[in-house]
Order: C-alpha cells, then structure tokens, then sequence
C-alpha cells in the first residue's frame, strides 16, 4: 500500500477520520445530542414566558404587577452565571481526559435536572421552596449547557476534513434550531390536549416529562462515537496540559473574550423567542396582541425551521468564502430583519408575526452556522476545549443570560417596543465590530504539531 492510502477507519495525516461512514456517525451524534440538551433548554425558557409567571411567583404581582414575569425571565438568565463554571470543568477535563466523556456527562445532568422540574410542586403546593428548587433545577440546567457546547462542536470540527469544517462544524449548531423546534412543537400540542387552565395545572409538565427519553437515546447515539482525533494525537503526544484553564488565560485572555463578544448579537438576539420573551409579548392577555399560545408557538416552530436551514447554508457558505465573512453578511442581515420585527409582530395579524420572526430567523442563522468552525480554528489545540467553551459562556452571560429580562424591562417602563428594537440592533453592531477587529482562519491545521502557528495571526493588528 503506497504511503498516501490509509486503512479504513485509520487517521490521515491531516487528523481525520478516513472513513465516510465514521464522519457520518459523528455528524449525526453531535446533530442527536446538541437537539436533546437544547430542546431541554428551550422548553424552560418557553414555560417561563408562559407558565411559571403564575405557578412559581404569582404573588409577586399582587404589589408590583408584572413584576411575576420579569422574574421569571430572570430565572433563564440565572442559569447562564453558570455556564462558566461548566465550561471551565468541561473545558480542563475535555482537555485533559477527552472530548466524548464530557458529552455524555452533559448530557445525563441536563436530562434529570429537566425532568425534576417537570415534576415540581407549585407555589400553591409548598411555598417559597418552589421557585428556590426551580432555581436550584435552572443552576444545574446552566453548568451542563456550558460544558456540552464545546465538546460537540470539536467532535464535529475535529473529524472534519480541512475544506468540510463549516459544514461539519454547522451539524451541532443546526441541533439548536431542531431544539427549538421539538419544544415549540411539543408545548403546542400540549396547548391544544390541555388548554388554558389544564396547561398551567399539568399540561406544561409533559414536555419537561419528555426529556427523558430523548437522553436515553442521545446517550446511546454519543457512546457510539469515536474520540477526537486531535485530542488522542495530544494523547499520545503526551502534550495535555496540566491546567488548560490557567495556560488559557495566561495566554489567550483577549482572545477569549473577543470571541465571547463576537457571539453576543446573535445570543442576545435569539434569545427573545429562545428565552421565550416573544411568547410572553404575543399571549399576555393584558399587553397589546392576546394571541392564544398554540399559534404564537407553531409561529416560533416556523421560525426554528427557518433558523435551521439558514444555520446549516452558513455553515456550507463559510467554506465557500470564509468565517469572518459569512458572519460580516450574517450581521447585516439581522441588522435589517431586527429593524422590522416589532412592526410586523405590533401588526396584530399573527401571519405577519410569524414572517417577522422567520426573517429574524434567517439573520440569526447566518451569525451562528460557522461560529463552532470559526471558534475552532481561532484556539489552539492544547487548549481548545477550554477555549471555545469558555468564550461562548462569556458571550452567553453578556448576551442572552438576561436579554428576555432587560426586553421586558424596557417593554414595561416605556412601553414602546422600538426601545428593544434599538437594545438588538446595538449588540448586533458590537459583534460586527469585533468580527472586524479578528482574522480569517479557514483550513489552518488543528493538529497539536502545528500548535505555533494555531497561536500567530490571529488579530488584525498581527501578520
């Protein structure tokens, strides 16, 4: 055998899987186990737009109206104060001990602290223990968000060959938007077997119930998977670094938190139907619209499909022309569909809702699908892990954590919703200008042997 071919299943010299069957395996368990801990995630965030309000803190409203529903939100954002602390301990061991352990792990705790919360007692029930335990559940919820990221989208950038990572790379990203989708589609034919009382008595619990089996089948698609071939060359190598974290910060602190801001548009963005403020706007029977739930969450389901299928295009598109200036279009983009959303979705006609949020959509997709490809190539290899999981908590705590919470704040003190419209369209600007000030990376090598120049011109101001 000449020295060119490999065996099947054996790494190239590039650090690929030679075979299109194991890309596939890959591709496809990064796709099931992002979709399983996001919709877990989602569905949290849609009950607190529309149940928890009343279940977990309806006293709250009894001396400052509204007030119920702004904690609730802040509930969503609680969680991700915790994202850096499952980074940082999915980030040190993912570096240390492997990719793939890390997303079983993440996986399991997301599943039962999702299901717990499915089976909490009211407020009504127990008292204050209710929204502390939820809160306790939603903290849990955070430290395995923060963790499963990074390693997801290694496994699929990792594998990938050299002139494929943006598509690759795109396969954990487009589980988000299918996330969003199967809790949209869940709590929507929920809406309609236990309408109005019946949801806020039990029928919000199903969807939570639900996670269960989809962990089990995630678990046994991730325990199929192969390592990642850059993380077993550091292996035997014997290059892990002993505190990835340390190294991290000792070298890369700027580049950390660049990357965290270059993902605070879109999260900030996303999460005003992700973190279910939307929702709330749109069926809150006191605010301008009163629309029922089941339409406003098959309108979200419209918009998830539309996320997804710009996620994925970007992901293909940056190995067309770039990360840098895929984001660069995705900016612009989102930009302008931010500045129609509240007219279409203030315009009382739930078809024009639905098209304001699926053009959102389309801008959201361009500025995430070649985010895990473009992280990855920005961060060297001993520390990789660390760092792109750590930078994406960063940028999820500045931009999503309390993005539902602050629209709602500016909704209810001014009353106008051009006020949230200016609050999007600010951070959109902030991750186009740090999307300028970092290099084009595509097809640089990911191995450990390249690691001197994984760390070189990385910046605008460097050659």
């Amino acid at each position: 055998m000449s020295s060119s071919q490999t065996t099947p299943g054996a790494l190239t010299p590039t650090g690929t899987i030679s075979t299109p069957k194991d890309r596939r395996r890959v591709a496809f368990a990064t796709v099931v186990g992002t979709t399983v801990e996001w919709y877990d995630f989602f569905i949290y965030a849609q009950a607190a737009g529309l149940v928890f309000a009343t279940v977990f803190f309806g006293p709250l409203d009894k001396d400052f109206p509204g007030l119920a529903q702004i904690i609730s939100f802040v509930t969503v954002g609680i969680s991700f104060l915790f994202r850096p602390l499952g980074a940082f301990l999915a980030g040190h061991f993912g570096d240390r001990i492997g990719r793939r352990p890390m997303l079983v792990l993440t996986l399991i705790l997301m599943g039962i602290a999702t299901t717990l919360v499915g089976a909490l007692p009211t407020y009504a029930k127990i008292g204050v223990a209710a929204p502390i335990l939820l809160i306790l559940l939603r903290v849990l919820q955070g430290i395995s968000a923060g963790g499963e990221w990074g390693g997801a989208v290694l496994m699929a950038v990792e594998h990938a060959p050299k002139k494929r990572r943006g598509l690759f790379g795109a396969m954990p990203q487009i589980g988000v938007p299918i996330g969003l989708l199967l809790a949209s589609g869940v709590n929507a034919i929920m809406a309609l077997v236990a309408p109005g009382d019946a949801f806020l008595s039990w029928g919000w619990r199903i969807p939570f119930f639900f996670s269960i089996v989809l962990v089990i089948v995630g678990y046994w698609v991730r325990r199929r998977v192969e390592e990642s071939p850059v993380f077993e060359e550091i292996a035997q190598r014997k290059e892990q670094v002993s505190v990835p974290v340390a190294r991290l910060f000792a070298r890369f602190t700027p580049l950390v938190f660049l990357a965290a801001l270059v993902f605070v548009g879109n999260n900030a963005v996303g999460y005003m139907t992700t973190g279910g403020y939307i929702q709330g706007y749109a069926t809150n029977p006191d605010g301008p619209l009163g629309f029922d739930r089941g339409p406003v969450l098959w309108a979200v389901a419209a918009s998830a499909i539309s996320w997804l299928v710009a996620t994925f295009g970007a992901g293909v598109l940056s190995d067309l022309i770039g990360r840098r200036t895929t984001f660069i279009i995705g900016w612009i983009v989102q930009g302008v569909f931010i500045a129609v959303l509240f007219p279409l979705v203030n315009s009382g006609s739930l078809a024009l809702l639905t098209l304001g949020l699926v053009l959102l959509a389309l801008g959201l997709g361009l500025t995430y699908g070649a985010q895990s490809s473009w992280y990855a190539e920005l961060f060297p290899a001993s520390v990789r892990y660390s760092g792109v999981s750590i930078a994406y908590a960063i940028g999820s705590i500045l931009g999503g954590a309390f993005a539902p919470t602050i629209a709602q704040w500016i909704q209810t003190t001014t009353g106008d919703s051009t006020n949230v419209m200016w609050y999007l369209l600010m951070v959109t600007a902030v991750s186009l200008v740090v999307t300028l000030l970092l290099r084009e990376r595509k097809g640089i090598d990911l191995s450990p042997a390249n690691e001197a120049e994984q760390e070189r011109g990385i910046y605008i101001w460097q050659r």
